[in-house]
């Protein structure tokens, strides 16, 4: 009877937390949970197809904020169409320092430009998948804006 009741509120818990995480104002913790497998052959690495976890999936299409650092597409100056990084530039996933899972592409909420900066800063926007291979950019933000610098 003890097990069984602390089974229950394991359980409970682990579906609480579960769902404080996806509803986090800062989502890197949840996209962190994402698992992916690579195969290999002969001459190296395969396909890696994602295996997403439901609270990752449940994001797709929901409204999340980032906190972290813009990684430019041409040059340090203020753009529409960025990277953006949990992790700053040297330490970012483009560096081989870092997961796929640790990068969105962003497209900003009509063509509004974010300033670069070497600072962490905050943006809001519209979550999609926008592939479940690990050779290509995952995760997209679309419709983004400038919460916070």
């Amino acid at each position: 009877m003890k097990k069984s009741v602390i089974v229950c509120l394991f359980v409970a818990l682990f579906l609480n937390l579960s769902e404080g995480l996806a509803q986090d104002k800062n989502a890197w913790r949840t996209l962190a949970m994402m698992k992916y497998e690579n195969e290999f052959t002969s001459k190296g690495p395969a396909s890696g197809d994602g295996k997403f976890i439901a609270m990752i999936e449940k994001l797709d299409g929901q409204t999340i904020q980032l906190k972290g650092y813009v990684i430019p597409l041409s040059g340090k100056k203020a753009q529409s169409h960025f990277m953006f990084s949990a992790y700053p530039y040297g330490n970012c996933f483009f560096c081989g320092k870092a997961g796929p899972e640790s990068v969105v592409e962003v497209f900003t909420k009509d063509n509004q430009k974010i300033p670069f900066s070497e600072k962490a800063i905050t943006i809001e926007g519209r979550f999609e998948f926008t592939s479940r291979n690990t050779k290509q950019v995952m995760f997209s933000l679309k419709e983004a804006e400038l919460i916070d610098r």
